[in-house]
């Protein structure tokens, strides 16, 4: 028997200079992703070597001890740094602690409580808030809510709670109390927009199961809604607390700007960036170099609290996920 081979027919080409010219797209394309990651990684290095080089004449002279001191005197060679590292932490938690609720129930509502026909109207107005310059926050917080919480604010809390400590000490307006608050408003949109976009796109499916099932809208939303949304709702808490950590000119105009350990929350104090921005314009040094060491401590509180945020991540919504924040 004679077999005969059919030709297996070639593949279609592609016209003349094409294939050439798509490869040396593909590898322009390539290269260039490949610079841009390469040009950013590079300033990222270039910033965190600059800051090292620069803040280790205060670690040669004075160690690492200091930044666990109480006492800010640099005209005596005293340059503790506990004050400030506590109240960035302490006006910081006072923000979260006020955005973590409101920013989560006002995300919520936008997904799904408020009418449609007024939920892009108020997604705006609370958007526009990230548009306002922090200098300008600082002047309302001065101006406008300084008094208002010397006079009323202040003296209420302290007749309420003043059992529990927090509120001990003459009511003076400015003071981590006000400074949280103006941190809490400048955090909010961030916290706000990132929760709702995340909030919206839990699948259908699972919303229209939990109703069939009987639940209520109330229901569905703390046992369905938040759940499917927790990583990307700790993702929008991770932004939140390091746009806190690091804002400097409003927190530096209403906090006070006293450098001892603050023992309420209505007393006045300083954080680790009004430290610096008060200080930089006179700095020379060794003061100097123990300015950009605070930098360099502040760097490590944000990448800390980022750490933390992935671990938690990927404990709660398992190593896939952590992979996917990574």
């Amino acid at each position: 028997m004679t077999i005969i081979e059919t030709p297996t027919p070639a593949p279609a080409s592609l016209p003349p200079g094409t294939r050439g010219r798509f490869g040396l797209s593909d590898r322009g394309f390539r290269w260039t992703l490949g610079a841009a990651a390469l040009v950013v990684a590079a300033l990222a290095a270039w910033f965190l070597v600059s800051i090292v080089l620069q803040a280790r004449p205060a670690f040669s002279t004075l160690g690492f001890s200091w930044i666990f001191q109480g006492t800010w005197d640099p005209s005596h060679g005293k340059y503790g740094l506990l004050p400030f590292i506590l109240g960035t932490l302490e006006v910081t938690a006072i923000a979260v602690v006020l955005a973590v609720p409101i920013g989560l129930g006002t995300a919520l509502a936008l997904a799904y409580l408020v009418p449609a026909r007024t939920r892009a109207g108020l997604s705006t107005t609370v958007e526009l808030l990230a548009a306002v310059p922090s200098v300008v926050y600082g002047l309302w917080g001065l101006v406008v809510l300084a008094p208002v919480f010397r006079d009323t604010v202040e003296p209420f809390l302290t007749s309420v709670l003043g059992w529990t400590g927090l509120f001990d000490g003459p009511d003076q307006g400015v003071g981590l109390l006000l400074a949280g608050v103006i941190l809490f408003v400048m955090i909010m949109p961030t916290m706000v927009a990132i929760s709702r976009d995340v909030l919206a796109v839990v699948p259908n499916e699972q919303l229209e199961g939990a109703m069939a099932l009987g639940a209520t809208r109330w229901q569905v939303l703390r046992k369905v809604v938040v759940p499917g949304a927790r990583t990307g709702l700790l993702g929008a808490f991770t932004l939140a607390t390091g746009r806190a950590l690091g804002e400097t000119v409003a927190v530096a105009l209403v906090i006070g700007n006293s450098p001892y350990i603050a023992h309420s929350i209505k007393s006045p104090a300083a954080t680790i960036p009004s430290l610096i921005v008060n200080n930089f314009g006179e700095a020379t040094g060794t003061e100097l170099a123990v300015l950009f060491a605070a930098g360099l401590v502040l760097l490590v509180i944000g990448i800390t609290v980022n750490s933390v945020a992935r671990w938690l991540v990927w404990s709660t919504a398992g190593p896939s996920a952590g992979a996917a924040a990574r």
